[in-house]
């Protein structure tokens, strides 16, 4: 089908046939005439943020929620350039996100124009691809395509820059033709890598599953697919944190996260492990250590969809490109025709090893009754709403990011959003907000630290505006505890700039934008305070006051192996010895 129309109304009309229903945006000069098409039609829904990394943001959480691709719409020059941060954050996680940006018109490009700059120089390298639009006839076929490209193979954001006399003049708009496209990313493995892993699976006495957001990426299926594998097998199953929910924290092989602050066991059976299967994950450094140490002892074979990933970190010994769900489809098919086969005397001696590491508590921390630990906080954040199926937590990046990941239990795919490769303070808040919209009826939390929800505040303007109930739980440490945790164990304990002497009232702040605020600095009254955010239908902001020095434990120090963990409470009740085996 194709019809003539203006370019603005291109735009609109190509979102509708892709299947949009929210736009995160902010107008500016450059995309007026897209944003008057908006206001003539009801079908999509705009929301107005109040600056372009939190539109970014909030589109990472709508898509990360969904599976949908996230879509923003942000003026040219400062509109673009708040976007990069975002832009560069859905890269480093995989998030499929679209987004829109205006330009100068197409004779004024080069020129050092009013709020110009080059949007697609400045984003090529935090960006999947993006394009430049400067023949309106072009237009409504590169949108379907930034859509394709977003969502296929290893999702990622696309940006897609159009000049404002594109949006003015005529066009002709043509309807999606996905088959059209020339990126046709592999999605099936090789199958006689599969059948070399699954000859491996067989044989294997020390084996881990390594999972990562891959596997979400990939959709429920695949999660379902790798619960059926692990169960199936019997072997241990970790997680990075991306990859968080794809299996049950209540599953009987779950090992727990693993990485800098990973879990004793997981890490530790990461290191002995004879057979090491990385399914959608890319060996980041925060999970490695030093690579050199490195799963030392094991076959590794690695599953993913994008042919750069694999062997650019740890050489793989078994790779198999392909998408995850159809691999372990495969896989599964693979095993089960060759009779089912794993060295189960063997893998129950695995686990009896692993549940000897487990022992350590690597999670232990001294408790206090006159402060509120932030471990504690999480604790009973966790026992007072896991029953919540519609839960979905977002975290901002710190020690309060590491602590959620160790203390909240996952049960499905999609429900954890959180920055890992990019780091990004500033992200839960926004994320939150895109959550919310994308589930109106869903429990949404925040986990926070003052200092990081400081730096997308202004998105509370949103949250009132849109009367969304968002739950923005800080852990308040008055300090950037991260930071100071680094200073104090590697630095000589010189707290360089690592607290702030400047704190709003929390409380008062959520008063002034129409919201509710709660102060909680008491471990007795932390139950009720909890309970007081969760029944109250608006947007909450919780000031809970923790303790300001404490530390996030498992930690390994930068460069380190992973059986040179530092344990912090293990250590001092003596429960390991100085080689990090367990006394038990």
């Amino acid at each position: 089908m194709t019809r003539e129309m203006t370019g603005a109304m291109m735009v609109v009309q190509a979102l509708k046939d892709q299947g949009v229903d929210t736009v995160f945006g902010y107008p500016g000069g450059a995309v007026l005439p897209i944003y008057d098409e908006i206001f003539q039609q009801n079908d999509i829904r705009h929301i107005l943020v109040r600056h372009e990394q939190g539109a970014v943001h909030a589109a990472e959480g709508y898509a990360r929620s969904t599976g949908k691709p996230g879509v923003c719409l942000v003026t040219s020059g400062p509109g673009a350039t708040n976007a990069v941060t975002g832009l560069t954050d859905a890269l480093m996680d995989s998030i499929p996100i679209v987004v829109l940006t205006g330009q100068v018109p197409t004779f004024l490009i080069g020129s050092d124009a009013f709020q110009e700059a080059d949007t697609v120089g400045i984003t090529r390298p935090c960006t999947k691809h993006n394009w430049l639009v400067k023949d309106p006839d072009r237009l409504s076929g590169t949108i379907h395509e930034a859509f394709h490209v977003a969502t296929s193979g290893r999702p990622g954001p696309v940006l897609v820059d159009i000049p404002k006399d594109v949006q003015f003049a005529t066009g002709t708009y043509t309807a999606p033709k996905p088959a059209e496209s020339h990126y046709r990313p592999r999605v099936k493995g090789d199958m006689e890598e599969i059948t070399e892993l699954v000859a491996a699976i067989e044989k294997a006495k020390k084996p881990v599953f390594y999972t990562g957001g891959g596997v979400i990426n990939s959709g429920k299926s695949a999660s379902l697919l790798l619960r059926e594998l692990v169960d199936a097998t019997g072997f241990p199953v970790t997680s990075t944190l991306m990859g968080l929910g794809a299996y049950p924290a209540s599953g009987k092989n779950w090992l727990g996260m693993l990485g800098m602050h990973g879990l004793y066991e997981a890490n530790m059976a990461m290191h002995d492990c004879d057979l090491l299967i990385n399914i959608g994950a890319r060996f980041d450094d925060r999970i490695t250590g030093r690579i050199d140490a490195f799963s030392p002892h094991s076959k590794k074979a690695h599953i993913d969809i994008d042919p750069s990933s694999i062997n650019k970190v740890i050489k793989a010994d078994i790779p198999i490109v392909g998408d995850v769900a159809h691999v372990l489809e495969d896989i599964l098919k693979v095993w089960k025709s060759r009779g089912r086969k794993t060295e189960t005397e063997a893998v129950k001696t695995w686990h009896k090893q692993i549940d000897g590491w487990r022992k350590v508590d690597c999670l232990a921390y001294r408790p206090s009754e006159k402060t509120i630990k932030p471990q504690y906080a999480l604790q009973r954040l966790e026992e007072l709403t896991k029953h919540r199926k519609d839960r979905f937590i977002c975290t901002e990046v710190g020690q309060h990011q590491m602590w959620a990941a160790q203390f909240l239990g996952f049960e499905e795919p999609n429900q954890w959003m959180t920055s890992g490769g990019l780091g990004t303070m500033g992200y839960g808040f926004p994320a939150s907000i895109g959550v919310q919209i994308a589930h109106p009826d869903a429990l949404v939390i925040n986990v926070a630290g003052e200092a990081s929800w400081l730096m997308n505040m202004q998105e509370l303007g949103t949250a009132a505006q849109f009367r969304l109930p968002v739950k923005q739980f800080i852990l308040n440490n008055e300090r950037l505890g991260m930071v100071r945790q680094w200073q104090e164990l590697l630095h000589g304990e010189r707290y360089s700039h690592s607290w702030s002497e400047a704190l709003p009232d929390f409380v008062k702040l959520a008063e002034a934008f129409g919201a509710k605020g709660i102060l909680c600095k008491d471990p007795a009254d932390l139950d009720d305070a909890i309970m007081e955010m969760l029944n109250h239908d608006g947007p909450v902001i919780f000031d809970c006051l923790v303790e300001k020095h404490e530390n996030c434990f498992p930690m390994i120090p930068s460069g380190k192996a992973h059986n040179e963990m530092l344990l912090g409470e293990a250590e001092t009740q003596g429960v390991i010895d100085t080689k990090g085996a367990a006394l038990v």
